[in-house]
């Protein structure tokens, strides 16, 4: 599954107890080999899973932490930014206090037919104030929106104005989300 972040800025995050799980030391046997993935050591592990805690942590407290000198930590950062092990820091907003308390998880099917227009629909989709994230699946539905919305009546008005009414649509499968319990697991 690829999470595609939405335009309203809602990433996922891994949980600092998972940093470790998330990222196998260089050279573990079983490990995935990709030279695409930057390669980190103890301290860098260490830095992830503190910012995973508190994105907002002082680099004087982090380098702290972690038992090195700010300027080296500060450095640190930088590279795990511009190596993109730190996708970003953001803020984890309630929708609920933005006046959208109603969420729902959406199943999206295009039509066989409209695949050659799936960056369009992503494009689309991604910049509606309703959708929290965008997920771009392998299986039987070809996209799983995570929405936000004022209401029932709010909720059934995108489905069938945003996607329902769209010609590359096929079908759409809504789940309502009663409450969200964040996981343990790395992402």
């Amino acid at each position: 599954m690829s999470k595609i972040h939405s335009a309203a800025g809602w990433p996922g995050t891994i949980a600092a107890q998972n940093v470790r799980r998330a990222v196998p030391p260089p050279g573990r046997a079983g490990a995935p080999v990709t030279s695409s993935l930057p390669v980190l050591d103890a301290v860098d592990r260490r830095i992830l899973e503190i910012l995973a805690v508190d994105a907002r942590t002082p680099n004087n407290a982090l380098a702290a932490a972690v038992g090195i000198a700010p300027s080296t930590c500060l450095g640190r950062v930088r590279a795990l930014r511009s190596g993109g092990a730190i996708r970003g820091f953001h803020a984890d907003i309630d929708p609920a206090v933005l006046g959208r308390p109603l969420q729902a998880m959406i199943s999206v099917r295009l039509q066989a037919g409209a695949r050659s227009r799936m960056m369009a629909f992503t494009g689309r989709i991604r910049r509606l104030p309703e959708v929290l994230d965008l997920y771009f699946l392998a299986g039987a539905d070809d996209f799983l929106l995570h929405v936000a919305a004022a209401d029932s009546a709010a909720l059934r008005d995108f489905v069938v104005d945003q996607l329902s009414a769209h010609p590359e649509v096929a079908l759409t499968e809504t789940n309502l989300i009663f409450e969200h319990v964040r996981g343990q697991g790395p992402v």
